[in-house]
């Protein structure tokens, strides 16, 4: 059962010491995004990031690091099914945003049509959820200060 919780699970690398952040077109839109989903009943929301990364892209996510934003988005972006049992006061629910350095090439499910690894300035062009930006704006961060240390 899906919890009113939504996570984000953020693919890294870095090559030749600038960060790339891989993001993903939907297949029923034409937006990008990082990897996106709900917490099932019972799950952690790291244990969800773990599981949607595998799902969506058939990575399994090593040295996943939650990050501290935390963004809220409308409960009308999921299906009404999945969200039926929510209470009917559920308006907003909370996204935790997590990443984790990705070594492997994505294996697409069928919810995404395409990937592209990017720098920040690229990718920031493409997403369309402010909250995949400002996730995608304290990694980078991070990964700055470590390579200045």
């Amino acid at each position: 059962m899906r919890e009113p919780y939504q996570i984000l699970s953020i693919p890294y690398r870095v090559v030749d010491g600038k960060p790339l952040f891989c993001i993903f077109r939907r297949a029923d839109s034409s937006y990008w995004q990082f990897i996106a989903g709900g917490v099932e009943n019972g799950e952690t929301t790291i244990e969800a990031a773990k599981r949607e990364t595998i799902e969506e892209i058939g990575v399994e996510p090593k040295n996943i690091k939650q990050l501290t934003c935390v963004a809220y988005v409308p409960a009308e972006v999921i299906a009404q099914s999945r969200r039926q049992h929510w209470d009917k006061n559920t308006f907003v629910i909370p996204e935790y945003s997590f990443a984790f350095e990705c070594d492997s090439e994505p294996l697409l499910s069928n919810e995404h049509a395409e990937y592209k690894w990017l720098t920040y300035n690229e990718a920031r062009k493409l997403l369309k959820w402010d909250s995949n930006k400002v996730a995608m704006y304290e990694i980078n961060c991070k990964l700055q200060l470590l390579s200045s240390i």
